[in-house]
Protein backbone atom coordinates (compact mmCIF):
# COMPACT_ATOMS: atom_id res chain seq x y z
CA UNK A 1 0.00 0.00 0.00
CA UNK A 2 2.82 2.55 0.91
CA UNK A 3 4.53 1.77 -2.67
CA UNK A 4 1.58 2.44 -4.82
CA UNK A 5 0.78 5.92 -1.90
CA UNK A 6 4.19 6.63 -2.94
CA UNK A 7 3.71 6.29 -6.37
CA UNK A 8 0.26 8.45 -6.32
CA UNK A 9 1.17 11.00 -4.08
CA UNK A 10 3.54 13.38 -6.24
CA UNK A 11 0.69 13.47 -8.50
CA UNK A 12 -2.18 14.60 -6.43
CA UNK A 13 0.27 17.65 -4.91
CA UNK A 14 1.18 18.66 -8.50
CA UNK A 15 -2.34 18.84 -9.14
CA UNK A 16 -3.12 20.56 -5.77
CA UNK A 17 -0.41 22.68 -6.49
CA UNK A 18 -2.20 24.06 -9.32
CA UNK A 19 -5.71 24.25 -7.67
CA UNK A 20 -3.91 26.30 -4.94
CA UNK A 21 -2.38 28.75 -8.21
CA UNK A 22 -5.65 29.25 -9.85
CA UNK A 23 -7.66 29.56 -5.96
CA UNK A 24 -4.47 32.27 -5.14
CA UNK A 25 -4.78 33.72 -8.88
CA UNK A 26 -1.83 33.24 -9.35
CA UNK A 27 -2.79 32.35 -13.43
CA UNK A 28 -5.93 32.99 -14.60
CA UNK A 29 -8.14 30.49 -16.21
CA UNK A 30 -6.91 31.73 -19.35
CA UNK A 31 -3.40 31.15 -18.52
CA UNK A 32 -3.91 27.82 -17.15
CA UNK A 33 -5.24 27.06 -20.66
CA UNK A 34 -2.25 28.59 -22.25
CA UNK A 35 -0.13 25.99 -20.60
CA UNK A 36 -2.31 23.38 -21.43
CA UNK A 37 -1.60 24.30 -25.08
CA UNK A 38 2.01 24.17 -24.69
CA UNK A 39 1.33 20.51 -23.21
CA UNK A 40 -0.39 19.27 -25.87
CA UNK A 41 1.29 21.34 -29.02
CA UNK A 42 4.75 20.59 -27.36
CA UNK A 43 5.36 18.92 -24.50
CA UNK A 44 3.30 15.74 -25.48
CA UNK A 45 4.10 15.51 -28.99
CA UNK A 46 8.19 15.09 -27.67
CA UNK A 47 7.68 12.88 -24.99
CA UNK A 48 5.51 10.53 -27.69
CA UNK A 49 8.23 10.82 -30.10
CA UNK A 50 10.49 10.08 -27.70
CA UNK A 51 8.75 7.02 -26.50
CA UNK A 52 8.07 5.55 -30.07
CA UNK A 53 11.41 6.20 -31.93
CA UNK A 54 13.89 4.95 -28.91
CA UNK A 55 11.99 1.90 -29.01
CA UNK A 56 12.28 -0.51 -32.38
CA UNK A 57 9.39 -2.34 -33.04
CA UNK A 58 11.52 -5.05 -33.78
CA UNK A 59 12.81 -5.55 -30.37
CA UNK A 60 10.01 -6.36 -28.23
CA UNK A 61 7.43 -7.30 -30.77
CA UNK A 62 5.01 -9.97 -29.90
CA UNK A 63 2.06 -10.27 -31.93
CA UNK A 64 -0.63 -12.51 -29.32
CA UNK A 65 0.16 -9.63 -26.84
CA UNK A 66 -0.79 -6.81 -29.55
CA UNK A 67 -3.90 -8.28 -30.38
CA UNK A 68 -4.87 -9.16 -26.87
CA UNK A 69 -4.33 -5.87 -25.28
CA UNK A 70 -5.32 -3.99 -28.76
CA UNK A 71 -8.55 -6.06 -28.71
CA UNK A 72 -9.46 -5.39 -25.23
CA UNK A 73 -8.73 -1.48 -25.17
CA UNK A 74 -10.84 -1.49 -28.53
CA UNK A 75 -13.62 -3.36 -26.78
CA UNK A 76 -13.19 -0.62 -23.63
CA UNK A 77 -14.05 2.34 -26.41
CA UNK A 78 -16.67 0.63 -27.69
CA UNK A 79 -18.41 -0.07 -24.27
CA UNK A 80 -17.47 3.77 -23.97
CA UNK A 81 -19.01 4.75 -27.07
CA UNK A 82 -22.37 2.64 -26.65
CA UNK A 83 -22.75 3.81 -23.32
CA UNK A 84 -22.92 7.52 -24.22
CA UNK A 85 -23.43 7.58 -27.80
CA UNK A 86 -26.25 5.73 -27.98
CA UNK A 87 -27.63 5.23 -24.65
CA UNK A 88 -26.90 8.58 -23.53
CA UNK A 89 -27.42 10.65 -26.91
CA UNK A 90 -24.05 12.46 -26.39
CA UNK A 91 -22.69 14.23 -28.82
CA UNK A 92 -19.97 12.41 -31.20
CA UNK A 93 -17.13 14.62 -29.91
CA UNK A 94 -18.00 13.98 -26.48
CA UNK A 95 -18.58 10.30 -26.52
CA UNK A 96 -15.27 9.59 -28.18
CA UNK A 97 -13.43 11.63 -25.75
CA UNK A 98 -15.39 9.91 -22.54
CA UNK A 99 -14.47 6.87 -24.14
CA UNK A 100 -10.75 7.24 -24.75
CA UNK A 101 -10.75 7.86 -20.65
CA UNK A 102 -12.01 4.53 -20.48
CA UNK A 103 -9.45 2.95 -22.80
CA UNK A 104 -6.32 4.20 -22.67
CA UNK A 105 -4.16 4.54 -19.35
CA UNK A 106 -1.74 6.06 -17.58
CA UNK A 107 1.16 3.82 -18.55
CA UNK A 108 4.29 5.21 -17.97
CA UNK A 109 3.71 7.74 -14.96
CA UNK A 110 1.29 5.24 -12.53
CA UNK A 111 0.93 1.87 -14.35
CA UNK A 112 4.57 0.95 -15.47
CA UNK A 113 6.11 1.89 -11.84
CA UNK A 114 3.68 -0.66 -10.04
CA UNK A 115 4.20 -3.22 -12.86
CA UNK A 116 7.93 -3.48 -12.09
CA UNK A 117 6.91 -4.16 -8.85
CA UNK A 118 5.58 -7.69 -9.69
CA UNK A 119 7.22 -8.10 -13.73
CA UNK A 120 10.44 -7.43 -13.45
CA UNK A 121 12.09 -6.64 -16.87
CA UNK A 122 9.01 -7.78 -18.78
CA UNK A 123 6.68 -4.79 -17.38
CA UNK A 124 9.01 -2.42 -19.98
CA UNK A 125 8.23 -4.70 -22.68
CA UNK A 126 4.25 -4.58 -21.69
CA UNK A 127 4.75 -0.90 -21.43
CA UNK A 128 6.19 -0.06 -24.80
CA UNK A 129 3.81 -3.05 -26.26
CA UNK A 130 1.13 -0.88 -24.59
CA UNK A 131 2.77 2.51 -26.03
CA UNK A 132 2.08 1.48 -29.95
CA UNK A 133 -1.79 0.12 -28.77
CA UNK A 134 -2.06 3.67 -27.17
CA UNK A 135 -0.36 6.26 -29.61
CA UNK A 136 -0.88 4.40 -32.57
CA UNK A 137 -4.33 2.88 -32.53
CA UNK A 138 -6.67 4.56 -29.54
CA UNK A 139 -5.83 8.32 -29.51
CA UNK A 140 -5.73 8.39 -33.12
CA UNK A 141 -9.31 6.48 -33.22
CA UNK A 142 -10.67 8.88 -30.44
CA UNK A 143 -9.39 12.02 -32.22
CA UNK A 144 -10.96 11.15 -35.60
CA UNK A 145 -14.53 10.55 -34.69
CA UNK A 146 -14.19 13.72 -31.94
CA UNK A 147 -13.09 15.54 -35.21
CA UNK A 148 -15.40 14.24 -37.82
CA UNK A 149 -18.08 15.08 -34.67
CA UNK A 150 -17.71 18.67 -35.02
CA UNK A 151 -17.59 18.49 -38.66
CA UNK A 152 -21.06 16.89 -38.80
CA UNK A 153 -23.88 18.54 -40.69
CA UNK A 154 -22.54 18.01 -43.75
CA UNK A 155 -21.89 15.27 -47.10
CA UNK A 156 -20.05 12.27 -45.42
CA UNK A 157 -16.89 13.46 -47.80
CA UNK A 158 -16.85 16.66 -46.70
CA UNK A 159 -16.73 15.34 -43.46
CA UNK A 160 -13.84 13.04 -44.21
CA UNK A 161 -12.05 15.49 -45.92
CA UNK A 162 -12.33 17.95 -43.13
CA UNK A 163 -11.41 15.27 -40.51
CA UNK A 164 -8.43 14.29 -42.42
CA UNK A 165 -7.25 17.93 -42.64
CA UNK A 166 -8.00 18.79 -39.02
CA UNK A 167 -6.06 15.99 -37.99
CA UNK A 168 -3.15 16.25 -40.55
CA UNK A 169 -2.35 19.09 -37.94
CA UNK A 170 -3.20 17.81 -35.15
CA UNK A 171 0.53 17.78 -33.15
CA UNK A 172 -0.58 14.56 -31.15
CA UNK A 173 -0.92 12.76 -34.66
CA UNK A 174 2.03 14.08 -36.34
CA UNK A 175 4.29 13.37 -33.19
CA UNK A 176 2.85 9.88 -33.77
CA UNK A 177 3.61 9.39 -37.45
CA UNK A 178 7.16 10.72 -36.71
CA UNK A 179 7.69 8.83 -33.97
CA UNK A 180 6.50 5.14 -35.84
CA UNK A 181 8.20 6.53 -38.78
CA UNK A 182 11.39 6.95 -36.98
CA UNK A 183 10.97 3.18 -35.02
CA UNK A 184 9.92 1.60 -38.27
CA UNK A 185 13.16 2.91 -40.09
CA UNK A 186 15.33 2.61 -37.42
CA UNK A 187 17.02 6.06 -37.75
CA UNK A 188 18.18 7.69 -34.57
CA UNK A 189 17.71 11.36 -33.78
CA UNK A 190 20.85 13.86 -33.89
CA UNK A 191 21.84 14.66 -30.52
CA UNK A 192 21.16 18.30 -30.40
CA UNK A 193 17.47 17.81 -31.69
CA UNK A 194 17.28 14.63 -29.22
CA UNK A 195 17.82 16.79 -26.46
CA UNK A 196 15.08 19.19 -27.65
CA UNK A 197 12.83 16.73 -27.59
CA UNK A 198 13.76 15.21 -24.45
CA UNK A 199 13.77 18.49 -22.26
CA UNK A 200 9.93 18.84 -23.82
CA UNK A 201 9.00 15.31 -22.69
CA UNK A 202 9.99 16.08 -19.58
CA UNK A 203 7.80 18.97 -18.94
CA UNK A 204 4.76 17.34 -20.35
CA UNK A 205 3.89 14.77 -17.17
CA UNK A 206 4.18 17.82 -14.73
CA UNK A 207 2.61 20.97 -16.64
CA UNK A 208 -0.20 18.54 -17.01
CA UNK A 209 -0.99 17.53 -13.90
CA UNK A 210 -0.64 21.01 -13.05
CA UNK A 211 -2.98 22.29 -15.71
CA UNK A 212 -5.74 19.46 -14.38
CA UNK A 213 -5.62 21.62 -10.91
CA UNK A 214 -5.90 25.05 -12.07
CA UNK A 215 -8.87 23.36 -14.75
CA UNK A 216 -10.67 21.99 -11.45
CA UNK A 217 -10.47 25.15 -9.81
CA UNK A 218 -14.13 26.73 -10.66
CA UNK A 219 -15.72 23.32 -12.46
CA UNK A 220 -19.10 21.80 -11.01
CA UNK A 221 -19.04 18.56 -10.68
CA UNK A 222 -22.63 18.04 -9.92
CA UNK A 223 -24.33 18.09 -13.07
CA UNK A 224 -21.30 15.76 -14.43
CA UNK A 225 -21.44 13.09 -11.77
CA UNK A 226 -22.93 10.47 -13.05
CA UNK A 227 -20.86 10.72 -16.48
CA UNK A 228 -17.51 10.84 -14.35
CA UNK A 229 -18.46 7.43 -12.55
CA UNK A 230 -19.25 6.19 -15.76
CA UNK A 231 -15.72 6.98 -17.07
CA UNK A 232 -14.24 5.96 -14.39
CA UNK A 233 -15.58 2.95 -14.12
CA UNK A 234 -14.82 1.66 -17.66
CA UNK A 235 -11.42 2.38 -17.32
CA UNK A 236 -10.70 0.39 -13.72
CA UNK A 237 -12.91 -2.32 -14.12
CA UNK A 238 -13.92 -2.85 -17.88
CA UNK A 239 -10.87 -2.11 -19.23
CA UNK A 240 -8.76 -4.74 -16.87
CA UNK A 241 -11.45 -7.04 -16.87
CA UNK A 242 -11.20 -7.15 -20.94
CA UNK A 243 -7.67 -7.26 -21.00
CA UNK A 244 -7.30 -10.09 -18.73
CA UNK A 245 -10.22 -12.03 -20.56
CA UNK A 246 -8.09 -11.35 -23.73
CA UNK A 247 -5.18 -12.61 -21.81
CA UNK A 248 -6.91 -15.78 -20.64
CA UNK A 249 -7.85 -16.68 -24.36
CA UNK A 250 -4.14 -16.17 -25.68
CA UNK A 251 -2.73 -17.94 -22.70
CA UNK A 252 0.67 -18.97 -24.73
CA UNK A 253 1.89 -15.11 -23.11
CA UNK A 254 4.17 -15.13 -20.57
CA UNK A 255 2.89 -14.54 -16.99
CA UNK A 256 4.85 -11.28 -16.28
CA UNK A 257 3.88 -9.69 -19.07
CA UNK A 258 0.11 -11.02 -18.57
CA UNK A 259 0.74 -9.70 -15.32
CA UNK A 260 1.70 -6.15 -16.44
CA UNK A 261 -0.94 -5.55 -18.87
CA UNK A 262 -3.15 -6.33 -16.23
CA UNK A 263 -1.20 -3.16 -14.00
CA UNK A 264 -1.32 -1.63 -16.92
CA UNK A 265 -5.06 -1.37 -17.77
CA UNK A 266 -5.82 -1.28 -14.02
CA UNK A 267 -4.27 2.52 -14.42
CA UNK A 268 -6.27 5.85 -14.59
CA UNK A 269 -6.23 7.35 -17.94
CA UNK A 270 -3.16 9.37 -19.09
CA UNK A 271 -2.40 12.50 -17.49
CA UNK A 272 -3.15 14.68 -20.75
CA UNK A 273 -6.43 13.52 -20.91
CA UNK A 274 -7.97 16.45 -19.96
CA UNK A 275 -5.72 18.68 -22.17
CA UNK A 276 -7.03 16.63 -25.10
CA UNK A 277 -11.00 17.25 -24.00
CA UNK A 278 -9.78 20.87 -24.10
CA UNK A 279 -9.97 21.05 -27.76
CA UNK A 280 -13.88 20.27 -27.60
CA UNK A 281 -14.43 21.97 -24.39
CA UNK A 282 -14.72 19.04 -22.09
CA UNK A 283 -11.58 19.61 -20.33
CA UNK A 284 -13.67 20.38 -16.95
CA UNK A 285 -14.86 16.74 -17.27
CA UNK A 286 -12.09 15.30 -17.89
CA UNK A 287 -10.06 17.21 -15.31
CA UNK A 288 -12.59 15.72 -12.03
CA UNK A 289 -12.74 12.28 -13.76
CA UNK A 290 -8.74 11.96 -14.31
CA UNK A 291 -8.93 13.00 -10.41
CA UNK A 292 -11.92 10.74 -9.03
CA UNK A 293 -10.05 8.04 -11.13
CA UNK A 294 -6.96 8.09 -10.36
CA UNK A 295 -7.70 8.26 -6.66
CA UNK A 296 -10.44 5.33 -6.54
CA UNK A 297 -7.53 3.31 -8.72
CA UNK A 298 -5.43 3.52 -5.20
CA UNK A 299 -7.40 0.81 -3.82
CA UNK A 300 -8.34 -1.20 -7.18
CA UNK A 301 -4.73 -1.23 -8.21
CA UNK A 302 -3.99 -2.35 -4.43
CA UNK A 303 -6.75 -5.16 -4.68
CA UNK A 304 -5.50 -6.08 -7.77
CA UNK A 305 -1.93 -6.36 -5.92
CA UNK A 306 -3.07 -8.47 -3.46
CA UNK A 307 -4.44 -10.89 -5.48
CA UNK A 308 -1.81 -11.19 -7.72
CA UNK A 309 0.29 -11.76 -4.81
CA UNK A 310 -2.04 -14.13 -2.87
Amino acid sequence: MLEVLGITAPIFILIGLGYLASTLNVLSREQMRGVGTFVITFAMPALVIKALAQRPIGEVFNAHYLLAYGLASLGSFAVGMAVFYKWRKATLENSAIAAMGMSVSNSGFIGYPIAAMIAGDQAVVALALGMIIENLVMIPLALALAEAGQQQGGSTKVVLLETLRRLSRNPLIVAIIIGGSLSLSGWRIPVAPLKVIDMLSLAAAPAALFVIGGVLYGTKVRGQLGEIGLISSGKLVVHPLLVGLMFWLFHDLPLPMMLAGLVLASAPMMSVYPILGQRYGVEGRCAAALVITTLASFFTISLLLIVMRG
